[in-house]
């Protein structure tokens, strides 16, 4: 079976190298095959492979970085994550979601609530001590998403397939 396509947003080396820092030290070793990402969609179908190629890089041509912040953790119930806040993030997805109507899973219908996983698949008691240590720590931080990724699925880590760095002047309104 053909393996899914998944869209991401990069982050800004500052926020990365932070965020991956923060995944090394918390997320379980055994189970870390990716690097710190904000996903915006978890799986789109192979079909739509020359689609996506064409259609996103035309998007990051037409828009500016899409602003966002670091705005404290995110409970992740047996996970831990940086939450961020991005209205522009979020109105680009809804460009994106639109375009791509009746293709996208029941999973990618609804907007996203746009984090950085820095530990997953822990107890509820170990998730919430780290966000009881990391908490008082994360500071707000304003940053600008440089690119969209786009990454097909290879059943733990993930193959890059294309980046397309933002270069327009345009800024997108949230929805």
């Amino acid at each position: 079976m053909s393996q899914p396509f998944i869209l991401t947003a990069a982050l800004p080396p500052d926020i990365q190298g932070w965020a991956e820092g923060l995944r090394r030290a918390h997320f379980p070793p055994e189970r870390n095959h990716l690097h710190a990402h904000v996903t915006l969609f978890h799986a789109f179908a192979p079909s739509l492979r020359d689609e996506l190629a064409d259609y996103l890089p035309r998007l990051a041509r037409e828009f500016a970085a899409p602003e966002g912040e670091v705005t404290g953790l995110m409970d992740l119930g047996k996970g831990t994550a940086i939450a961020l806040a991005s209205p522009q993030l979020l109105g680009l997805r809804a460009l994106v979601a639109e375009h791509f109507r009746g293709s996208l899973t029941d999973q990618d219908l609804h907007e996203p609530r746009l984090h950085i996983t820095i530990q997953n698949k822990v107890t509820k008691e170990e998730a919430r001590a780290l966000q009881a240590v990391l908490g008082p720590t994360i500071r707000p931080r304003r940053f600008a998403f440089p690119a969209l990724e786009l990454h097909l699925y290879q059943g733990g880590p993930w193959e890059l397939v294309k980046r397309c760095a933002f270069r327009g002047r345009a800024v997108v309104q949230s929805g």
